[in-house]
């Protein structure tokens, strides 16, 4: 766990990606096996402890710590990990440090009474930055600022020729700790065979398009789509299985049973996963009600039903199209699409125009479709894992804006865990204030440092690591799109709601009422 804790550390406190390439290319060439494995699961998300919960961290630290000391603690730092690491009180103990193959075999395999025990005896045994890593490890955020994609690329670069790609590649048939893959990339061994398994592949990305991007863009050399409120998936359909990939690579199978159910063929495909009536997408809060979950009861798949709108085709069968231009792989889905006629699904719509201006219009005309905006691929465009810049652009619709009032905030995480930063405002209601979204980007860091003063020295009453602050501070607030939701006492949620400006200007009574913004609400 030492060298485990020293990674993360260091990762936390070094900028730039190249420099942080540099320490887990280090970590990963010189940590002997499985313990390198075992930290790469943990970088890339793919570690779970069922039967580890922040609960149990929250019942230990109230056993050695004085419980209004650990909540003003936990309160100043903003996270628990963080705060149980620094308060934990230590003891004199002859246990050695657990190494991170032996915490990571213990909390799969120890049965859930017998945690706490192990678990302070762990602490005990740890310094302070031993304990941090152990604590983050257990519940499961690390925010160390480096991706799963960043590890996978420094792991690439041990080896001759391999890219992040390649391991992208065999990823989903591998399993912690990642013997047969180290082997490989050593030159110990062949390349893993993921046929026995579905494989994920490293989606391509779109740029947003930006007026100074529109000068240098040929209108003919580019195809145009509408850009849906879904979420992007890939399906692979192959002889090794059958599965549903969310872009960051989750296995979303389980909570959309009713895409594979109507699966025959062998195919990889991309799209846009959207709720459906009767041909009409529905928005996009709908589909908030299947997402994270591990599985779904048939009453939630009649309500909210599922469909793929397929934008691309990576492989037909077995034969790779990537490398294919963008006509070519379109040509292919359409050939596929009409020989097949999968159930569930449907091509997107290739949209004529013939200048920019025509698709200007066509995106200024998109939110009244309850549509996110464009999207403009270069026709010769093959598909490229990442976001390569000049071959597919977002052109998304102007957002939309309210002035709210600042209600409550909390502390944020990771860099951010010193200041307010994460933000609850609302509008009026005749003279009641409702709260109608929470957000936590958009701001400089200059804002950051004035919005966190103003909640520190405008606290009103405390509820946890939550502040409601004194109703005078009006933010302009923009947002993608407004929906009709149940779950709020608005009765309205927000789409990206970020804070665009500080409305120093304008007093808390002129802030907008609740009226304006449901008279933005989409309705489908």
């Amino acid at each position: 766990m030492i060298a485990f804790a020293d990674l993360l550390e260091r990762l936390v406190f070094t900028p730039g990606r190249l420099a942080k390439l540099a320490l887990l290319r280090r970590y990963f060439a010189t940590v002997p096996d499985p313990d390198r494995g075992f930290a790469l699961a943990a970088i890339t998300g793919a570690l779970k402890f069922p039967t580890a919960k922040a609960g149990l961290i929250r019942e230990l630290a109230a056993a050695r710590t004085d419980p209004v000391l650990f909540d003003l603690s936990y309160d100043y730092v903003g996270d628990l990990a963080e705060t149980v690491a620094l308060i934990w009180p230590e003891r004199p103990t002859n246990a050695a440090t657990p190494s991170l193959s032996e915490v990571v075999a213990t909390l799969a395999s120890a049965a859930k009474a017998d945690l706490p025990a192990i678990v302070a005896t762990w602490l005990d045994a740890s310094d302070a930055s031993v304990r941090l890593a152990l604590l983050k490890l257990i519940t499961g955020g690390l925010r160390v600022g480096a991706s799963g994609r960043l590890a996978k690329t420094a792991l690439a670069e041990l080896g001759q020729g391999i890219s992040a790609d390649d391991i992208e590649e065999v990823w989903h048939g591998l399993t912690p700790p990642y013997g047969e893959l180290f082997a490989w990339i050593e030159g110990r061994g062949p390349k893993p065979d993921p046929r026995h398994a579905p494989v994920f592949r490293a989606p391509m990305l779109a740029h947003p398009l930006e007026e100074s991007d529109l000068a240098d863009l040929v209108a003919a050399e580019h195809r145009a789509e509408w850009k849906w409120d879904g979420i992007r998936v890939q399906l692979v359909a192959t002889q090794g299985g059958r599965a549903l990939y969310s872009r960051g690579a989750e296995d979303i199978s389980g909570a959309f049973p009713e895409i594979l159910a109507g699966v025959a063929f062998h195919a990889v495909l991309d799209g846009e996963l959207l709720v459906m009536r009767d041909g009409v997408v529905a928005p996009f809060a709908d589909l908030q009600q299947r997402l994270n979950r591990k599985s779904v009861t048939a009453k939630m798949q009649r309500d909210f039903p599922v469909h793929i709108r397929l934008y691309d085709m990576l492989f037909d069968g077995a034969e790779d199209l990537r490398r294919l231009s963008f006509d070519e792989r379109r040509a292919r889905l359409e050939a596929w699409f009409a020989r097949t006629q999968p159930a569930r699904m449907d091509l997107s719509e290739q949209i004529a125009f013939s200048s920019l201006e025509d698709l200007a219009e066509l995106r200024h005309a998109a939110r009244a479709a309850s549509i996110e905006g464009l999207m403009l691929k270069r026709a010769d465009s093959p598909y490229v894992p990442g976001r390569p810049k000049g071959l597919w652009w977002k052109w998304k619709r102007d957002p939309l804006s309210i002035d709210a009032v600042l209600m409550y905030a909390q502390r944020g995480h990771g860099k951010r865990s010193s200041y307010y930063s994460d933000f609850t405002f609302g509008l009026w209601r005749g003279d009641e204030l409702l709260p109608v979204g929470k957000a936590y980007f958009g701001f400089t860091d200059e804002e950051l440092v004035m919005l966190d003063k103003f909640v520190r020295n405008n606290t009103t009453q405390r509820f946890g690591p939550v502040r409601e602050v004194a109703k005078s501070m009006v933010v302009e607030v923009a947002f993608d799109a407004a929906q009709l939701s149940t779950r709020h006492k608005s009765g309205v949620a927000l789409r990206f709601p970020r804070i665009s400006r500080i409305r120093t200007d304008k007093p808390a009574a002129e802030a907008d009422q609740l009226e304006t913004l449901l008279a933005l609400v989409e309705r489908s």
